[in-house]
């Protein structure tokens, strides 16, 4: 893969309804681990693509509708370009443990110019903490 022509095919990209599991404590769910959140967008993003990202998250995913974390995508062919991806909850379900999230991978990498997300329709995914 060339060092710009890999990067280029995460441009268009939205996954919808990746599932995570919080551990779950009566009604609670907690927030989803750094590197769960990661690995699920890198699963479902190689089962698009047909290729493995790298992907790594600064922070946990909270359990609440709404919130989000923006991590951090680079290909081993290209570890210098950085697409910004944002994870954002769209349901939580307290009985399971289970935490839905879209993805959005941005358009262009960061500190380049252009749109800044996606708004393509794309794939979805889930995890279990």
């Amino acid at each position: 893969m060339g060092s710009g022509r890999g990067a280029a095919r995460w441009a268009p990209l939205v996954l919808g309804a990746l599932v995570l599991a919080g551990c779950s404590g009566g009604r609670t769910v907690e927030p989803v681990a750094p590197d769960a959140v990661a690995e699920q967008i890198a699963d479902a993003l190689e089962k698009e693509v047909g290729v493995r990202p790298v992907v790594t998250c600064p922070e946990e995913l909270p359990a609440e509708v709404g919130a989000d974390v923006v991590c951090d995508l680079t290909t081993a062919g290209s570890p210098e370009t950085i697409y910004p991806v944002t994870a954002t909850v769209t349901s939580v379900d307290t009985d399971t443990g289970q935490v839905k999230f879209d993805v959005s991978v941005a358009d262009a990498p960061a500190g380049s110019e252009g749109p800044t997300t996606s708004t393509e329709p794309g794939a979805t995914g889930e995890a279990t903490g």
